[in-house]
Formats: structure tokens, C-alpha cells, sequence
């Protein structure tokens, strides 16, 4: 058996009009950009293929002009199913122009969903998404007003509720690998992840599909690891080989970083010493809640800073990180490799990393705190026209053992003094984020509730607990003034605890708070 080895141009052109397309990757890890780039070039000069369905789990792309980006054309595709938008902004701008029919999934579901459509299961069923914008009780995951389909549906088993996302079937698979064999068999040892590479292979050639695999080179048959071939030949219709290695970096930050595959392990110095800046104050407050051998998620933005607090404290040891990308210990990257880890323990695939999730396997999460409300809804998926995504935040929020949300009180133009164990806030942001009702449910704190979820909210000045009558203060930073910097810049008129403490003064202070001693 030999594998069909053509260029990215004869791959786009096995792609048809009104075919579904799923795509591996996560932000730039395991983008198979040149086939995505040429399909761009082959619609922007013969308009052809059009009205393609486009199905992926993880956001894919720079921000600006890579991954997912290359879809982003009137005409080319008709309908997008995404967990994650933010990073392909072209798209967005399609969902928003209401030129194209928008879903916006929970990412760990969609990894999910490749593998139940691989075993013919009658739709992926689970728990994930329930009183949030997936419900479809509230918005079924919909984007704009174009999309009309309802794809999510409320079922009940043994009288629980669960959500039942239905099924798709892929026509073509685009993925990357680091080497193919002549007989079709991929290699990943050059992967920083696997994602559901695996998982999308299966659902595609199940569903008499083609399977398009996108690698650096191809090697004699015998010579792959088989440890590290992760998609069979009997999978793979067609291989291509990148034309330059500027079109297959392993993450659309780095060109190769060895200790993102597990060849070579760094030197991690550790971080060095960041600024008391509210970020600071926030990571310092948000560390004090880790606990030996806990199992973490650190979402991106301020969350990132708990691991540098970490370090500086001598108690990074007391956590595990993971990424739901897949991997479990060692550093995660952040910017363009964020999905990456320096010096993992494991790289898991991503529908397992998301079993463990979806279980409550995650003992503590840290995640951005953008919008919150009474009733501790938080909102990170959509602001006005602008849509994020959730992506794996639903999977990670509705699950952990508990959930501690990190941003500061206000945004844009916010600046805050810390000294001598004392916050005064030198300038007050322009922007609320407690408010009265979230612009979209990305979390639910009824849900929270019904499965009592031990829920906190950190801020630079104040410290909630989410209770079932709603969000309640229970810290206030010392120098601040309860009424003008507090209750006046929020607004609803949260729960007062009648224990109100202040926060730990040696959150204020430059020196060391010395955690590692208690």
C-alpha cells in the first residue's frame, strides 16, 4: 500500500461545494496552513469551492490573517460550527454581517462530537452547556439571527437534564502531522499536541469522507515510531507535504521549541519578579488558594499571573497544571503557542484531557473574570458585536471542584497603587464589569448552585463568594473605601457578609509574601 502524495493545490480540489470540512488545531498548533492558504487563493480567483460547512473544536489562527482566517470569504462557506471565535476575527465578521450561518459550541464538546460520529452514536449527550447561551432554552449556541437550526436539544435521563448536540458528517478531514510513511501512516513526534487529530480521521473516513493530512516530509515504511503514529495509513487519502516550513511552524509563535514536543526538556529559570500591578495583587490573592498535588487549569489573561506568583512564592510545586489541549504538567505557553506546555508530564488527546474535565477530575480553576452579574453569571463569549466564543470555558467552569474567576473590579484606564499593606486607587476605570445582566450566560450561576460549586470572584479590591441569593462580599483590600470604590462602581448592591474581612495585607506589600511558609 502506498500513500497518494499530491500538492496543496490537487488537495483543495478534492474538496466540493456544500462539503463539511473539519480542521484540526488549536490557535496555531496543528494548523495545516498552506492547504488552508491555498484553498483562499483557488476561492479568490475561481470562486470555487463554495458553501462549505466548517466544523472545528479549538479557535484556530493569529488574530489577523492565519488558520481559520483563510475561510473567511462571502460565498466560501455558508455555515461555521466553532468553540472558539476570537481568533479567526474575519470570521466573526461574517457571523456578525449575518452573511453566514454561525454556531458557537463548547470546544470540548465538539472534540467529543468527532469521536461519537466515528462510532455512529445517535448525537453526543452530556451535561456540558446546560442554563448557559448553549441551552436551548436560551440561545442554542446561535450567533446571529441567520442561524435558525436548532443543533442543541434538552433531553432527560432518569430524570436529570442533559443536553444532546447532533451529529454532522465530515466529507473532508484537513489535518497536520510532523511525518508521513509511504503507506499513509502519521507521525506527531515533532507535535506539541495530538488534539482529535485521531478523532477526526476516524469520523471522516466513517463517513465515507476524505481524510487530507498536511506533514513535513515523507519517510520509508518502518521507520516511524509507532508510539508516535497517531492517524493510521488506513485512514489517509492524500498526503502533502508543505512546500516550506514557514507554512508548517509547529505553533504560529515558534517556528520548533523541543520541550513543547518532549525531545529536549528546558532550563526553566522561573519568572522573574512582575510589578505590583492589580494583575499582581489579583494573582497574589487567587495563589493563596492552592493546595498540594491540586490538579489546575489556568485560563489566559490575568489567571496566567498566579503562575508567576507561584514561582516567586516557591509554591509552584503545589500544582499541576494542565491545558486542555492535552497537556498535563510542565509550564504552559501563552500568546501564539498558548495550548503548548514547556517540559509536560503527558500530552493526552484532546477529547481524553476533556473526559477528565467533564468528570470533575480538575480540582481548581482560574479563569477571567470579564462580565459578571447578581445572580455571579459570568460573561466571556460576547461584547456587543464582537464575538469570542466560549471555547473550552463551559467545560472547565461547569465542572472543576472550584471555580475562582480573576480580573479587576473595573476596566479601560483603571490604575491602582499598592504600598505598606495599603490599595488606593489612583484612577478609576471607565468601564463596569458587575452589572446588572450579562450581555450572554458563558457561565450560570444557577447552575453552580444546583450542583453546590464552590465559586469565587477576585478582584484587585474585593473577594465574592457566589451563595445561593447571589453574589456575596466577603474581603475588601485595606485603603479602600467600601461605598465610593466599591458598591458606587458596581451595579447592583451585592450581599454584605456580616464577617467582611480585609484581604491578607501582604498582598499590598513588594517583598515576598512568603506563602511557602505557612
Amino acid at each position: 500500500m502506498s500513500v497518494k502524495i499530491i500538492t496543496a493545490r490537487e488537495a483543495v480540489d478534492l474538496i466540493d461545494s456544500d462539503a463539511v470540512v473539519a480542521t484540526g488545531g488549536f490557535v496555531g498548533l496543528g494548523v495545516p496552513e498552506e492547504i488552508e492558504m491555498v484553498l483562499e487563493e483557488k476561492f479568490l480567483a475561481e470562486q470555487m469551492p463554495r458553501n462549505l460547512t466548517l466544523v472545528y473544536a479549538a479557535g484556530q489562527g493569529d488574530g489577523k490573517d492565519k488558520g481559520l482566517n483563510h475561510f473567511a470569504h462571502s460565498g466560501l462557506v455558508k455555515r461555521v460550527i466553532g468553540g472558539h471565535w476570537g481568533l479567526a476575527p474575519k470570521l466573526g465578521n461574517l457571523a456578525i454581517a449575518n452573511e453566514i450561518e454561525a454556531y458557537n459550541l463548547p470546544q470540548g464538546v465538539i472534540s467529543h462530537m468527532f469521536r461519537d460520529i466515528a462510532a455512529k452514536k445517535p448525537g453526543t449527550i452530556t451535561h456540558i452547556g446546560l442554563k448557559t447561551f448553549i441551552d436551548p432554552r436560551l440561545e442554542g449556541g446561535k450567533i446571529n439571527p441567520r442561524t435558525t437550526e436548532d443543533i442543541v436539544e434538552l433531553v432527560e435521563f432518569d430524570g436529570a437534564e442533559y443536553l444532546r448536540y447532533r451529529h454532522f458528517s465530515p466529507d473532508i478531514a484537513l489535518l497536520r502531522g510532523s511525518y508521513a510513511d509511504e503507506s499513509g501512516n502519521i507521525s506527531f513526534e515533532d507535535e506539541a499536541v495530538t488534539l482529535e487529530s485521531l478523532s477526526i480521521a476516524q469520523a471522516t473516513r466513517n463517513s465515507g469522507g476524505k481524510v487530507i493530512v498536511q506533514v513535513k516530509g515523507i519517510v520509508q515504511n518502518g521507520s516511524l515510531d509507532p508510539r508516535f503514529v497517531k492517524i493510521p495509513g488506513i485512514y489517509v487519502d492524500a498526503v502533502v507535504v508543505a512546500s516550506s516550513l514557514k507554512y508548517h511552524m509547529q505553533s504560529f509563535g515558534v517556528d520548533y521549541n523541543a520541550s513543547f514536543s518532549g525531545s529536549k526538556r528546558a532550563v526553566l529559570n522561573g519568572a522573574s519578579e512582575e510589578a505590583l500591578s492589580e494583575r499582581k495583587i489579583i494573582g497574589r490573592r487567587a495563589a493563596m488558594a492552592l493546595r498540594p498535588n491540586v490538579a489546575v487549569n489556568l485560563g489566559i489573561g490575568v489567571p496566567e499571573v498566579i503562575a508567576v506568583v507561584a514561582n516567586e512564592e516557591g509554591i509552584g510545586s503545589d500544582m499541576v497544571l494542565t491545558v486542555e489541549a492535552g497537556p498535563i504538567g510542565g509550564v504552559p505557553a501563552n500568546g501564539l503557542s498558548f495550548g503548548a506546555s514547556a517540559n509536560p508530564y503527558v500530552v493526552l488527546d484532546q477529547p481524553y484531557q476533556f473526559d477528565f474535565y467533564d468528570g470533575g477530575g480538575l480540582d481548581l480553576a482560574f479563569l477571567g473574570l470579564a462580565q459578571c452579574d447578581r445572580k455571579g453569571n459570568i460573561n466571556v463569549s460576547k461584547f456587543g458585536p464582537k464575538v469570542a466564543g466560549c471555547g473550552g470555558f463551559i467545560n472547565i467552569t461547569q465542572t472543576s471542584k472550584q471555580v475562582i474567576y480573576c480580573g479587576s473590579f473595573t476596566a479601560r484606564g483603571l490604575k491602582v497603587e499598592a504600598a505598606d499593606g495599603q490599595l488606593r486607587i489612583v484612577e478609576e476605570g471607565s468601564v463596569k464589569k458587575f452589572i446588572d445582566q450579562v450581555e450572554q450566560i458563558t457561565f450560570s450561576g444557577d447552575y453552580a448552585n444546583d450542583i453546590a460549586q464552590d465559586v469565587m470572584y477576585i478582584t484587585e479590591r474585593a473577594v465574592f463568594k457566589l451563595t445561593r441569593e447571589g453574589l456575596e462580599l466577603i474581603e475588601i483590600a485595606p485603603g479602600i473605601d467600601l461605598e465610593k470604590d466599591i458598591l458606587q462602581q458596581m451595579e447592583f448592591q451585592p450581599l454584605i457578609s456580616a464577617d467582611l474581612k480585609l484581604m491578607d495585607a501582604r498582598i499590598f506589600r513588594h517583598e515576598k509574601m512568603g506563602l511557602a511558609e505557612v
